[in-house]
């Protein structure tokens, strides 16, 4: 197994993506938080901890094909060592993790497609596009014993989704905290939450755990369903999300190259071996 690509440094920005990511900042602490209780007031989902993923009809379809992202997933994980760890990438995500025993395979991230990790998962991306507000796909993997710290999500009008695709036993030491809630992931099963919540995630198996990792649009009454795509489009221009898609392209790039280069090294070495 290869080592993870490095990325480059935090990329330099223009000054619009510094702008915005100044009033988003500026924002966040103030305003968001007085949007909370608006965004749950016209939630039509209602405001709890874990949703019932019964009142999403996409979530059934991603079940009932969860064996289908499986068997590209697996063929992912092939290189495993060589994915990104999620900071190396999202750069604000070191005040959670700081190790490289959390890995991403991004699909779709606020606005940008992975045009080639897409291609390796043609039939999952398939599926992830047709999802009404789908902002972010990835699978998200959690080495043995891994664990996230409590921390909250940035904003009430995303939901967040998990399929389960390998998971370790036992379940209860495998499991999430949301709020004062504590689930576990089943394979093939969908967990939904509110991320706005405090969540943390432990990983207390010697096995690996991968989910299918969305953030969708919450489903909401007039005006919120609007002001919430404005915010989402604010987000996406910010250097956070900015910075991250210039370096994901990299390391897409570099992943590109590196699998060209093992691919030619094998054919050599298994022609020599026919000698």
């Amino acid at each position: 197994m290869s080592k993870a690509l490095a990325t480059t440094g935090t990329p330099k920005r223009s000054l619009a993506t510094n702008v915005s990511t100044k009033i988003f900042l500026a924002l966040h602490d103030n305003v968001f938080k007085l949007l909370e209780k608006f965004i749950a007031l016209c939630s039509l989902v209602g405001n709890p901890t874990f949703f019932d993923s019964k009142i999403f009809p996409w979530a059934a379809e991603l079940e009932s094909n969860w064996t289908i992202i499986r068997e590209e997933l697996d063929e992912i994980l092939k290189w495993r060592d060589a994915l990104p760890n999620f900071q190396d990438i999202s750069e604000v995500q070191r005040y959670v993790t700081q190790d490289d025993l959390w890995k991403t395979y991004f699909l779709f991230g606020y606005g940008f497609k992975a045009e080639k990790n897409c291609e390796r998962c043609p039939r999952t991306t398939a599926l992830v596009e047709k999802i009404p507000g789908m902002k972010t796909a990835f699978f998200s993997i959690l080495a043995p014993h891994k664990g996230i710290p409590p921390h909250y999500g940035p904003f009430k009008g995303i939901i967040r989704y998990h399929l389960g695709l390998i998971v370790p036993q036992p379940a209860s030491a495998c499991r999430i905290r949301v709020g004062d809630d504590v689930r576990h992931w089943e394979e093939g099963k969908s967990l939904v939450f509110d991320d706005t919540f405090e969540h943390q995630v432990w990983n207390d198996t010697d096995g690996v755990r991968v989910v299918l990792f969305l953030d969708v649009l919450r489903p909401m009454r007039l005006p919120a369903t609007l002001l919430s795509k404005f915010i989402i489009r604010a987000i996406s221009s910010t250097g956070f999300i900015q910075d991250a898609k210039i370096k994901h392209a990299q390391w897409e790039k570099d992943f590109e190259e590196r699998i060209k280069h093992d691919g030619t090294v094998a054919k050599s070495d298994l022609e020599q071996s026919e000698l």
